[in-house]
């Protein structure tokens, strides 16, 4: 049977969507938002009419009807934290999105756009392995300090894929196997997969872990105290010395890793020099996945953007080939990770989960 599948993947001026039948896509197009459309919003969720307009305007266009489709997937938001899998968007799911329970971020519209072109035909609705999977051990959630326990914040949705496309590689089921999956892109996440649970990941969102193009990583503590009280920064311009403007920028002021390394390769012994401090900072949170698995490991994954740089996966690989296979994955793709993880529950594959969290 072939199942048509539409995916809606909103970002902050964008909107990217995609008509799947079955596990190919048919129709993918990237929708943008000049400025101009999208300053009379007071808030992104106020969005939402907006984009639901264009989706149906593509649509029509290409005469695909609401009525051909068997599903409609979203990207998922900043929801409570929750075990990953496939979602039907319910009421309580919508309402966290609506609020915005852990802030506010375009993603939150996946779901709810996915909800909107699927309730009048009577279709499901759904989201995948949002960016808020949560599947830690109760060890990796405790830190030194009892009132900031660690938190699960990820590249979650192209992790979980990638980890299923590595199983297949290896010949063996998803459920059985260990991998440690690292997305190398602006921000940089690394997770030990014991079978089908992410037991332990940086969060990636804040900065935590290894040097990223954007992010500062995890930084001497004593000393980011004394920077936070120095009186030189404000709270958001630290935070942004974090986040944004960390890692690459700060030292090189780029985030772009094909300049970086043309500046290597005319010679620029700094520039090299931070390059293979950033690869390290990989191997380094790699190194301590596999100690959480305790060195059963079947694979360690790279992928992400910056999986297209040979250079980058080759001073990594150096640091971690010890371990085991290493499989190289470029880029991400979103919008396939989507479509399977609602093609698996069409399928029977797997169950939907409901969207339910500890009180």
């Amino acid at each position: 049977m072939i199942h048509r599948i539409l995916v809606v993947n909103p970002g902050s001026t964008s909107t990217r969507i995609g008509l799947f039948e079955n596990e190919a896509s048919a129709h993918l197009e990237n929708i943008f938002h000049p400025a101009a459309d999208l300053s009379g919003f007071d808030r992104i969720i106020d969005q939402k009419e907006f984009r639901a307009g264009l989706i149906r305007s593509f649509l029509e266009e290409r005469k695909i009807g609401l009525d051909t489709l068997h599903a409609v997937v979203g990207r998922g938001g900043l929801l409570r934290p929750i075990p990953g899998g496939t979602y039907r968007v319910d009421s309580a799911l919508r309402h966290d999105l609506e609020v915005g329970v852990q802030g506010e971020h375009a993603s939150n519209l996946g779901g709810l756009l996915a909800f909107e072109l699927a309730s009048p035909g009577g279709i499901p609705a759904f989201i995948v392995d949002p960016v808020v999977v949560d599947e830690l051990e109760d060890a990796a959630r405790i830190s030194g300090i009892p009132e900031i326990p660690r938190r699960s914040i990820f590249h979650a949705l192209n992790q979980k894929a990638c980890a299923r496309q590595a199983a297949v590689d290896l010949g063996r089921d998803y459920t059985v196997c260990n991998r440690i999956v690292a997305h190398l892109g602006g921000g940089i996440s690394g997770g030990a997969h014991r079978r089908w649970r992410v037991v332990e990941v940086n969060n990636a969102l804040d900065g935590e872990g290894p040097i990223t193009p954007e992010r500062a990583g995890t930084v001497p503590a004593g000393d980011l105290v004394e920077l936070a009280l120095s009186g030189k920064y404000s709270r958001m311009e630290l935070k942004k010395r974090l986040t944004g403007r960390g890692g690459l920028v700060a030292h090189l002021g780029t985030n772009d890793m094909r300049e970086v390394e043309k500046r290597m390769a005319e010679g620029d012994g700094h520039s090299r020099k931070v390059f293979e401090a950033m690869a390290l900072s990989v191997a380094r949170r790699i190194g301590a996945c596999a100690a959480v698995l305790a060195g059963e490991v079947d694979a360690v994954v790279l992928t992400g953007g910056l999986a297209h740089s040979a250079a980058f996966i080759s001073a990594v690989r150096r640091s971690i080939e010890f371990l085991g296979r290493v499989i190289v994955i470029p880029g991400e793709d979103e919008m396939t990770a989507l479509a399977m993880g609602a093609l698996r529950v069409l399928r029977g594959e797997e169950e939907a989960k409901t969207y339910r969290f500890p009180d």
